[in-house]
């Protein structure tokens, strides 16, 4: 039985490849899942191929775990598709984009075709991996460590990261080294003005000493 060689490449980490065999006879969601088994990420997310030529410019779709809008459509399903039923070019091209929420976008490429299985070997197999995968998901932290890295500490602005205004800060407290609020120097101004306007108790006297006794 005939296997495939496809190389896989992310398309925005030209340092990062996997090269998977796979049988001709095994579907589009066989190669989907050994493409994150080669990454680390969960597959479990609304993904597609799309037929490609050299220019990677997308065509016929093959999806897993539709929304709603490729059902309407009968976009066909990864689990039920063959590789062998979609490759009429020795160096057939995919382009794949996974997790539509958070894309990936991949190129795949056949790079050749193999004739004789490896006895022992289970497939789709990989057989190489260069670089690390990104990670499936960043985080706020990630987010600020990574720019902090690349514009220097002094430089990144945690509130635009975080999609707000500088204003918004009014309503923050700064904290001591013992974890206390510091009041806002404006506010104890405040204060100061009005508790001055009663402190001052040097004409006050006490009714009970000015009146005689009955």
């Amino acid at each position: 039985m005939a296997l495939y060689r496809f190389r896989v490449t992310f398309e925005d980490y030209d340092d990062v490849s996997r090269e998977i065999d796979i049988k001709s006879t095994q579907t589009f969601e066989d190669l989907h899942r050994a493409i994150h088994q080669s990454t680390g990420y969960n597959s479990e997310y609304s993904s597609s191929f799309y037929i490609s030529n050299d220019q990677w410019l997308k065509g016929e779709e093959v999806t897993y775990l539709p929304n709603q809008r490729r059902i309407d459509r009968g976009v066909a399903l990864m689990e039920k598709v063959k590789l062998s039923s979609r490759i009429d070019d020795p160096h057939q091209k995919f382009y794949y984009t996974f997790n539509f929420d958070r894309p990936f976008d991949f190129h795949v490429e056949l790079m050749k075709i193999i004739l004789d299985e490896t006895p022992g070997v289970t497939y789709p197999a990989i057989i190489k991996s260069t670089g690390d995968a990104p990670r499936q998901f960043v985080t706020v932290a990630d987010a600020a460590t990574a720019a902090t890295a690349e514009t220097g500490a002094d430089d990144f602005d945690f509130l635009s990261e975080m999609g707000m205004n500088h204003e918004d800060t009014e309503d923050f407290s700064e904290v001591d080294e013992t974890g206390e609020a510091v009041a806002d120097e404006h506010e104890e101004a405040e204060e100061d003005e009005f508790g001055s306007e009663f402190a001052d108790d040097d004409n006050f006297e006490d009714d009970s000493k000015s009146h005689d006794d009955y």
